[in-house]
């Protein structure tokens, strides 16, 4: 039973949502139409608060705006001036040119790399030698062993 109450709340939380949301579509269809008719807006939402000193909002003239944008560019010029002199003071070094491989340089590593090859290769095909394993010693026989076992396992182990 209490997973039925879980449901429940949740489908009744999400009906309440969906209303509140229609509740705010008709308030502004029913403050669209009152201002058709000529009538006062919807009351709060539509009609923003007014200023309780009643001062006037205060705008800027034409003129100030433009002292305002000639002394902003009057900076940024300065700035960009300053910020391009240092990369101009610096002395930029000529780049050495470009050196050039001489025909027999390039013919002296090319037979170079083809020896290192060749010898690499023979390398690969010269048979490896082969590892001698060290000879193992034959188990001694215990004495408590007839001797025939003994006999027996030592050639095997050779």
């Amino acid at each position: 039973m209490p997973q039925a109450q879980k449901h429940d709340s949740e489908f009744l939380q999400a009906a309440l949502i969906g209303l509140q949301h229609m509740l705010g579509a008709l308030e502004q269809r029913i403050g669209d139409l009152r201002s058709h008719l000529g009538g006062q807006p919807a009351p709060g939402k539509a009609a923003p608060a007014a200023p309780e000193s009643g001062a006037k909002q205060r705008t800027m003239s034409a003129s100030a705006r433009k002292r305002i944008a000639l002394a902003q560019k009057k900076r940024w010029a300065a700035y960009n001036a300053a910020k391009a002199k240092p990369a101009a003071a610096k002395p930029v070094a000529a780049k050495p040119p470009k050196r050039v491989l001489s025909k027999e340089g390039r013919a002296r590593i090319v037979a170079a790399t083809k020896k290192r090859w060749a010898a690499f290769h023979k390398a690969q095909k010269a048979p490896k030698p082969v590892a001698k394993k060290a000879a193992r010693k034959a188990p001694a026989a215990s004495p408590a062993a007839p001797p025939a076992v003994a006999a027996a396992a030592a050639p095997a182990a050779e």
